[in-house]
């Protein structure tokens, strides 16, 4: 289900699955669909020679460092066979990637050896040159396939790949044969294009697509191929800056839209590929705070729209003749305090994941011949997340499979079968659904300061009363109504393992209680994240839930905001914090309209340059401008030198000026403090991605460092090595 995720502009400040990590140690490696998030930039001027001096103190964490990578190596082979859906199914093959590129299994034949149908060294053969710390190189680029399309005939394929050193992904595009026979008859690559961002084959000789350019997707392209070779037309182009614009297929593969959408508005053109012209049509103008999105049934636009109470998702119908919304008709609104979270079509059903007042996820399986006999289905009470699979080119079965999983339960596949009602666990050795109750999910809510509670997703191995002398990790984000990530992390298991409690706050600004948790908390109402944040861990705190000096903090991105200005605020409310690519500049982005989405990130942060309200909330809450002499928290801050999104001057601004403030502090009042200081680190780490690099052993490497300074600046001892069991 990745529905209402098309409606969230792609330029929120988020971090990535651990997904692709496990499937690197796994035998068979698959395709990674990674949902790459499009986000800012601008330009860091800032010398090697205060980079370098901003970075030190790392190596007091190397030894602990060494220990906690050879754990995380263990822990991700434990869990490098759980089940996922990165394989393409076909009509006649299951396409799968290796390292080298992507393969084939013949479906009918399957005693023959898998056949390789790209190369990725034809696509990288070539040297090209990268900026790195230590000046200009020669270095040879290494793809990873993103996303792979097939045709509705299984006659061409489609596949973007991403380096660390490239934003843009690339696409290349390969004619498929019923048999390849190397070495005479190899692959064959009908062309590449750059700067793909999403992409659909309408049929099999049309494939539609976006392009990425300085970090927005403005342009809708057509690809045709031709008996004398290939033809490229322009079909869409949007004027707005503010407008972010993707292609996507319905379901049963009749219907292609164009989804332009800002944070607060949707635009949809259809293309319906069953006609010969494949010209696209308008279903809805935009108008301000109209969001929605378009499946198709029988000739139907079933449309999740925001046109219920309170401005949150319902389900609305329209005849594909007359798509506009005086047409639309309600076919189901969730009752009060449930918000629709994502949508799917199976058969005759519409099939809805949806959080319940007591924030629990569930299914609501609308059946679209009788709306009205609606119902839900439960899942079990530790399920956070929930991915489907997307249906393959010949799947006619009216069923819904899909995972679900939390940050410490590894996935587990259910099959849905919406004509009545059941739901079947896909676990192979029927262990899986036990292996889950190891651990308890605890669900609890913090009254913030105006009165609102807000939800707090616990997991602990022992008791709530015997939490008291535990370490804890709290989470957050809160930030472009994005849910905060809650799907399987090997690291967050490892950490349960060793005695931690772990925390999800989800604070508003995010997503998590609908649209309207995400509108509280816009602009001018910045500040109630913050607060709720407060109140998260003064509830836990109350709870008999470890106490401040044994609480840290983590977030990515956007979420760095909220926790920044926590720390500014009261320090002494954690220990310890960890940021990745930390957005901690508001105020001097948001006045600076020359860069790529600051228009556009106006309308989550706000607009100082012409609304005093709007400077005046900025300034009190912007980590970097609220820095003071007290005693801060440790934090270890990771930042990436080609990161398009999150600029590295304003970290290297934010770590200067704090690592000063906390000198001023002491020096200000020695005898005050008896404990010693707090330690800011920065860790600079080369590549263009703003999640990092996707290497596995680069990765174990950064997360081995963020448990090492956790565990020291926390005063743990480390975890003793694992003794093998005699047999």
């Amino acid at each position: 289900m990745a529905v209402v995720s098309s409606l969230l502009c792609s330029s929120a400040r988020l971090a990535s699955p651990s997904r692709l990590r496990l499937r690197e140690l796994a035998v068979c490696k698959r395709i990674t669909w990674l949902s790459v998030s499009v986000q800012r930039c601008y330009t860091s001027d800032t010398s090697n020679s205060s980079v370098d001096h901003l970075s030190s103190g790392l190596e007091s964490y190397r030894d602990l460092q060494k220990c906690f990578k050879r754990r995380l190596k263990a822990i991700y082979r434990r869990f490098s066979n759980i089940p996922d859906y990165s394989v393409v199914l076909g009509h006649y093959h299951v396409y799968f990637t290796e390292d080298d590129g992507i393969y084939r299994m013949d479906k009918r034949h399957r005693d023959l050896e898998p056949e390789q149908v790209l190369n990725l060294q034809q696509v990288s053969g070539g040297q090209e040159k990268t900026g790195l710390n230590n000046g200009e190189r020669k270095q040879r680029l290494h793809w990873t396939v993103q996303r792979i399309r097939l045709s509705p005939q299984e006659k061409h394929l489609a596949a973007t790949l991403k380096t660390n050193h490239r934003e843009e992904p690339r696409c290349v595009v390969v004619r498929l044969k019923r048999r390849i026979s190397p070495p005479l008859d190899p692959p064959h690559i009908l062309l590449t294009l750059d700067d793909v961002f999403s992409f659909e084959w309408a049929t099999d000789e049309t494939l539609f697509y976006t392009t990425l350019e300085g970090l927005r997707c403005s342009r809708v392209f057509r690809l045709d191929l031709t008996s004398s070779g290939s033809r490229i037309t322009s079909v869409y182009e949007e004027t707005r800056p503010d407008v972010f614009v993707e292609v996507a297929l319905s379901r049963d593969r009749q219907i292609l839209s164009i989804n332009c959408n800002t944070r607060t508005t949707s635009e949809v053109l259809l293309i319906d590929t069953t006609t010969p012209n494949l010209e696209p049509f308008l279903v809805q103008p935009r108008q301000l705070d109209l969001l929605y999105h378009v499946e198709h049934w029988r000739r139907w636009l079933i449309i999740l729209a925001n046109t219920g109470p309170g401005q949150e998702y319902q389900v609305v119908q329209a005849p594909l003749s007359e798509p506009f919304m005086v047409s639309w008709v309600s076919l189901f609104a969730p009752g009060p305090g449930s918000v629709i979270k994502d949508m799917d079509l199976v058969g005759d059903h519409c099939v809805l994941a949806a959080r319940t007042p007591a924030h629990e996820l569930v299914l609501i399986v609308v059946p679209l011949t009788h709306p009205k006999k609606a119902y839900t289905v439960q899942l079990p009470s530790w399920a956070c997340a929930i991915e489907t699979k997307k249906p393959s080119l010949a799947d006619q079965r009216k069923v819904l499979e899909f995972l679900i999983s939390s940050p410490v339960h590894p996935p587990v596949p259910y099959c849905l079968y919406p004509e009545d009602g059941r739901l079947v666990s896909g676990s192979e050795d029927g262990s899986s659904l036990e292996n889950q109750s190891n651990y308890t999910t605890t669900r609890l809510e913090a009254c913030s300061q105006d009165g609102t509670l807000v939800p707090v997703t616990l997991f602990h191995a022992v008791p709530v009363e015997g939490l008291r002398q535990a370490p804890l990790l709290a989470h957050v984000y809160g930030a472009y109504g994005r849910d905060l990530h809650m799907e399987f992390c090997p690291e967050k298991r490892l950490l349960l393992e060793q005695g931690w409690a772990l925390a999800y706050c989800h604070i508003r600004g995010g997503g998590e209680r609908g649209l309207s948790w995400h509108r509280q908390a816009r602009e001018e109402g910045k500040h109630k994240g913050v607060e709720d944040l407060q109140a998260c861990l003064q509830q836990l705190f109350s709870l008999g839930v470890s106490s401040p000096s044994l609480t840290a903090i983590t977030a990515c991105s956007a979420g760095a905001v909220p926790v920044g200005a926590l720390c500014n605020k009261h320090p002494y409310m954690m220990r310890a914090v960890t940021l990745q690519a930390p957005f901690l500049d508001v105020l001097g982005t948001m006045e600076d309209p020359s860069l790529p989405l600051t228009l556009e990130d106006r309308e989550e942060w706000g607009d100082p340059e012409s609304n005093p309200k709007h400077r005046l909330t900025i300034t009190s809450y912007c980590p970097l401008h609220n820095i003071t002499p007290q005693r801060y928290p440790s934090m270890l801050l990771s930042a990436y030198s080609g990161d398009a999104r999150i600029p590295l001057a304003g970290v290297l601004k934010y770590t200067e000026q704090l690592k000063k403030a906390i000198h001023t502090h002491f020096i200000m009042s020695p005898k005050s403090e008896c404990k010693p200081a707090p330690k800011i680190v920065l860790n600079i780490q080369p590549g263009a991605n703003h999640l990092g690099q996707e290497d596995l052993e680069w990765m174990l490497k950064e997360e081995a460092l963020n448990l090492s300074f956790l565990y020291t600046e926390l005063g743990l001892d480390p975890p003793q090595p694992q003794r093998k069991r005699k047999r």
